[in-house]
């Protein structure tokens, strides 16, 4: 069986198991215990704060552990918006867009419910980039707590120039969240100059349950777990510290191997959305052609039901997703497709292949995009 569904979640990396397995089975302490066993928890802690925060590019400081992805994007947007709301009332406004992970709309939509924060969503384009002017026209119309904006689209991979972004942002005096659970491992993220960023450590090869948020010192941030104090009182809660241990080994593994299978990746990636597209005449990739996540493909089938296709696809061996696993199940057209423009009827034919960090063998891509034109035959003939 070929997986093809690292979007949503990666296997477990054997380096990773290791460098997290003592943490498990022997050095079980607190980190906020004072005794050894505690101390050298701490200390273990501390060192994985330390390399996720150097790849990140912040402070160790400014590193706080959380459960994963969705915990960090709450505390970044609800957490930020609040410090704001408590400084200055008048700052009632929040900027995103309506491709974000629901981890974000969720938490804006909360904030609009229960304190009046207005949310405006930014247009993208039709590949779902975000322009720079629209975002500065935003931040001209009001006072704003925070902009917040996905690095890259979890279904359709477009990679945002979020370089641009900051910019307008910080000319405004209004701090930036950027979601970087997709790209995370992908792209070095040591030069976005967000003022928040979150990564997920199941994207990377980490068991699921642990993720970090990095946010600037200068940044005010309510936490939304009280109690014992932990991570500088920002997110209480005992830390996993083999969770940690094993985000911060698996971003040194990422950064150690992008350079060398990065560019392969994107190559097989493009070569297999290629052959696709000459395979399968009713085929139509979703997002941007070129300014897009390495190992990331997602195409319509008009005439077919993306859920019968990815049934044919797994009946011939290959497990892929028809969008954002946090959505399956749902019989509505993604709301990230709808916002790119493409009809209804026909984000529903949607299917989504994600690569991992291994290259697939030379003419896999082909033989690959053959296999998908068999499962649309099949779907169209019926």
């Amino acid at each position: 069986m070929l997986y093809l569904d690292h979007a949503a979640t990666t296997p477990v990396r054997p380096e990773v198991l290791e460098a997290m397995r003592p943490y498990l089975v022997g050095m079980h302490g607190n980190p906020s215990s004072h005794h050894s066993a505690g101390e050298q928890a701490a200390r273990a802690l501390e060192r994985a704060r330390e390399r996720v925060a150097a790849s990140l590019g912040m402070r160790t400081s400014e590193v706080i552990f959380t459960s994963g992805g969705t915990e960090a994007n709450n505390l970044a947007v609800k957490g930020i918006v609040l410090a704001a709301l408590a400084e200055d009332a008048q700052r009632r406004a929040l900027v995103t867009t309506p491709i974000e992970h629901d981890s974000v709309l969720q938490s804006a939509a909360y904030l609009h419910r229960l304190h009046g924060v207005a949310v405006r969503m930014l247009a993208v384009d039709g590949h779902g980039a975000v322009g720079a002017d629209d975002l500065a026209a935003a931040l001209d119309e009001r006072p704003t707590a925070l902009v917040s904006i996905g690095h890259a689209n979890n279904e359709v991979g477009t990679v945002q120039e979020i370089g641009s972004l900051v910019a307008v942002a910080r000319e405004h005096g209004v701090p930036m969240h950027v979601d970087a659970v997709q790209s995370a491992g992908r792209v070095d993220l040591r030069g976005l100059g967000a003022d928040a960023v979150t990564i997920a450590g199941h994207k990377l090869g980490t068991p699921k349950g642990i993720g970090a948020l990095a946010v600037r010192s200068r940044v005010p941030l309510e936490p939304l777990l009280h109690g014992g104090g932990q991570e500088r009182g920002r997110r209480s809660g005992t830390e996993n510290v083999a969770g940690a241990v094993a985000l911060a080994a698996a971003l040194e593994l990422a950064d150690a191997e992008r350079a060398q299978h990065a560019s392969r990746v994107a190559s097989q990636t493009s070569a297999f959305i290629d052959a696709v597209s000459d395979a399968v005449p009713q085929a139509a990739l979703t997002g941007a052609p070129e300014h897009r996540l390495p190992g990331l493909a997602s195409f319509t089938f008009a005439g077919t039901a993306g859920e019968a296709v990815l049934l044919e696809l797994e009946r011939r061996g290959v497990i892929s997703s028809s969008g954002s696993a946090c959505a399956a199940g749902s019989d509505e057209p993604s709301p990230v497709l709808i916002a790119l423009g493409i009809p209804a009827e026909i984000a529903q034919t949607s299917v989504r292949f994600s690569f991992g960090r291994s290259p697939l063998p030379d003419g896999a891509p082909a033989q690959l995009a053959a296999v998908v034109a068999e499962a649309v035959r099949a779907v169209s003939a019926t």
